[in-house]
This record gives C-alpha cells, sequence and structure tokens, in this order.
C-alpha cells in the first residue's frame, strides 16, 4: 500500500475545492480523509486548499502553509486541521550536534511557526486550530489502536526418548 498517493472523494458535495486533485502524503492524512468524506456531522472539508504565510525563525523569511485539512461541521463550527506524527509536537530531546538532532530541531521550530500562524488565522475567522497525532486519530477512531505484541514463545523442546 502506498503512503501517498491521490485520494478519491465519494463525497463530492462535501469537498471545498477540486475534488480531482486532493493528495494525501500519509496513511493518516488518507484514513481522516476518508474519515471526513464518510462522516455525516461534516458538512463540509477539504485538503491543502488553505494557505497560510508564516515567517520561519531560522531564516527570518516568509513560508506558504498549506494546511492539511479545514473541516466545517454542521453545527457550525469549523476547525484547521494539521496531521503530525506526536513525536514531531516536542521539543527534540538530547541536545547535540548531531545532524539527526539539527534537523529535528529545525522541524521543530518550523512547525511551531507554522502553527502559531495557523492558530492566529483560525481565531481571525472564529474557527479553531488542533494538531491531530496519532493518538487524537486513534480517539476519534480515524486510525486503530495499534495492537499489543505477543509474547515470544518459549523455545519447543522436544525429548526423546532413548531406545537401547
Amino acid at each position: 500500500m502506498a503512503y501517498s498517493g491521490k485520494y478519491i472523494v465519494k463525497h463530492k458535495s462535501k469537498y471545498q475545492g477540486d475534488s480531482n486533485n486532493v493528495v494525501y502524503r500519509s496513511l493518516w492524512e488518507r484514513n481522516a480523509f476518508k474519515w471526513c468524506d464518510d462522516n455525516p456531522s461534516i458538512q463540509h472539508w477539504s485538503s491543502e486548499e488553505i494557505v497560510i504565510p508564516y515567517k520561519y525563525d531560522i531564516d527570518k523569511r516568509v513560508h506558504r502553509y498549506f494546511m492539511d485539512l479545514k473541516i466545517k461541521y454542521k453545527n457550525g463550527k469549523t476547525f484547521l486541521i494539521e496531521i503530525k506524527p506526536d513525536k514531531q509536537t516536542r521539543p527534540p530531546k538530547r541536545p547535540d550536534k548531531s545532524k539527526r538532532y539539527i534537523g529535528e530541531a529545525l522541524t521543530f521550530v518550523k512547525n511551531q511557526n507554522k502553527w502559531e500562524a495557523a492558530d492566529n488565522y483560525a481565531k481571525d475567522r472564529g474557527w479553531h486550530f488542533q494538531v491531530w497525532t496519532e493518538k487524537e486519530l486513534e480517539k476519534l477512531g480515524i486510525i486503530p489502536k495499534p495492537i499489543k505484541p505477543l509474547k515470544p514463545l518459549k523455545p519447543y523442546r522436544r525429548k526423546i526418548k532413548k531406545v537401547i
């Protein structure tokens, strides 16, 4: 199964934007799109149709942030949603000068800059901004809860009878 691809919208009247060009970049996004498409309490939804400018603290330049989801519920509430692994919502551990740590730190700063801009954008319109991690996706039933791994079997020892 591919981790990215085109999502085929079933209920085109619910999608705001180009329903023939909905791209998922993770299985979590694909599952969230299906959930939005099938959810009767959702009036409209879209993916990457909202573009928010944000200033990246590292290079001091303005960049464009494409929201993963915009969901308008039938109760009138609208949410901007970003789907990210829980690990990327927290600062990296063990500061050192490794490439991995530097990359994680830069990603964390960029995410914080994006999310601040998205939160302000949403508040200006009376909307809400949320980051959905695997934890929220599990709670909403969008992805299944992981199955606990089975304990390893003890080695089987075959008893051999001595024949005299």
